[in-house]
């Protein structure tokens, strides 16, 4: 698995936008098959920064319904990437604020 199959893309929330810009916490939706240590080097990888920790958590699909019909959609992993203090930032979230 690359480091572009690992990450599938950026999770942008106020919630997730306060953590970049105080904690350099940035928010990611991963494969759901990761590990911490698989996700760390991933975003290593691909924006050339020092990892500090990963915390991860599952998302479980939420009931929708259409009409009469009802269903699930898709769980997914979300992970919390935590830089090292000496490290650069990623310079998609600057955009952002």
């Amino acid at each position: 698995m690359t480091a572009r199959d690992i990450i599938i893309k950026p999770i942008i929330t106020e919630k997730s936008m306060a953590g970049v810009a105080t904690e350099k916490k940035y928010t990611f939706q991963v494969a759901k098959k990761t590990t911490k240590i698989q996700i760390a080097k991933a975003v290593e990888e691909i924006f050339g920064v020092k990892v500090s920790k990963v915390n991860t958590v599952n998302v479980r699909g939420r009931l929708r319904r259409q009409g009469r019909y009802e269903g699930y959609t898709p769980s997914w992993k979300k992970a919390y990437v935590t830089l090292t203090e000496d490290s650069k930032t990623i310079e998609f979230f600057e955009g952002m604020m």
